[in-house]
């Protein structure tokens, strides 16, 4: 594995594993240099195939095959339940796994990628968490995968007690600008995610802090158990261009960029 990529840092139970890749290893030429696994970013095929296979490589490097399970997402709230033979490019925008071998992925260049799995080991997701999917509730989507799989014989919150979630690399707070369409598609569903806006300075103009989002939006879902992520610099995509994919900073002044990939699953 590419020494830079991300191993998460959480008590995941035995079984679960889970990464995050970073521009590290792989043999994109730029401006998608090294590890661009987006096929749709204009990247050459043959160079994105080759970094998927040095991905499932390293998916597989304890001996049973795991293959990563890429999915064409349109920032929305859809998850997929992954099964055998399930084909890449299924739109959605969340997945989930009960079986090993199937690594639940989800692709990012700015959004946040949200890992989750539950404390007994039995079932992982991973959710592709732009502001419009976080708004529109992909994460509470992926969340109800776990309560359909628990049954209807627990409460909500003892069950949600159970998931644990890891939050990724995602453009920070003094990078990410909005407008006010994003500060009130938040506010109208908690009206104290306006702490997480501070004016940008321009009219209408807000920062917003996306992880806290998230991590607002899994405590009202009943997740304390969040890791990962904090707001601060190191984790910000934008401003270190030299380990992380960023399409706010990148597309329009290079043309394009390539996209990371963050994965858990149950370990064969």
């Amino acid at each position: 594995m590419p020494s830079d990529w991300m191993v998460p840092d959480w008590p995941a139970p035995p079984g679960v594993r889970a990464l995050c890749t970073t521009r590290a290893g792989g043999v994109s030429a730029p401006p998608w240099e090294h590890c661009n696994l987006g096929e749709h970013v204009g990247d050459a095929a043959a160079a994105v195939a080759a970094n998927r296979r040095l991905l499932q490589t390293v998916l597989s490097a304890q001996g049973a095959p795991v293959r990563p399970v890429f999915l064409h997402q349109v920032h929305g709230s859809k998850v997929l339940a992954l099964q055998p033979g399930v084909p890449d490019g299924a739109q959605a925008d969340a997945c989930t796994a009960d079986l090993p071998g199937l690594a639940c992925t989800v692709m990012v260049a700015d959004c946040l990628p949200v890992l989750l799995c539950n404390r007994a080991g039995t079932r992982v997701a991973a959710a592709h968490a732009g502001w419009r999917g976080l708004a529109a509730g992909v994460l509470e989507a992926a969340l109800q995968t776990f309560r359909a799989a628990t049954g209807s014989g627990q409460a909500q919150t003892a069950i949600e007690s159970e998931v644990i979630a890891w939050l990724g690399p995602c453009i920070g707070p003094q990078a990410f600008e909005v407008g006010a369409e994003v500060r009130a598609a938040f506010c109208a569903a908690d009206a104290d995610a306006a702490r997480h806006f501070v004016p940008a300075g321009a009219a209408g103009k807000f920062f917003a802090n996306l992880p806290a989002l998230a991590r607002q939006r899994l405590r009202r879902a009943g997740v304390d158990a969040v890791y990962g992520n904090d707001a601060s610099a190191p984790w910000c995509t934008v401003s270190n261009p030299s380990r992380f994919f960023s399409h706010r900073r990148d597309a329009v002044r290079l043309g394009s960029s390539g996209r990371m990939a963050a994965c858990v699953w149950l370990q064969p």
